[in-house]
């Protein structure tokens, strides 16, 4: 758990959100129009053979998941996520 009072820091690697501010959004979207500002790749420095790895591992992982499971668990796990949506207020 998470201490409260410990404030919450930006990750590094992602990419920086864009401005609320309108002026300064359409400031930032003209500079990028232009050209006087290039956005960052939120790829950059990582190796494309992991990115492309993530993503195979990503694609085939529900299906291999479920392949192993019996009818029986598929089905538990269907009531137990019926139950949350459910569950749910909004």
């Amino acid at each position: 758990m998470s201490n409260e009072s410990e404030p919450i820091k930006p990750d590094p690697e992602k990419k920086p959100k864009r401005p609320r501010d309108a002026n300064q959004l359409a400031k930032l979207v003209v500079d990028l129009a232009t050209g006087q500002t290039e956005e960052l790749d939120s790829d950059a420095g990582k190796d494309p053979v992991a990115i492309e790895l993530g993503r195979l591992g990503g694609l085939k992982g529900g299906k291999a998941r479920a392949s192993k499971l019996t009818a029986e668990q598929r089905s538990e796990i269907a009531k137990k996520a019926a139950k949350a949506r459910w569950r749910k207020e909004g």
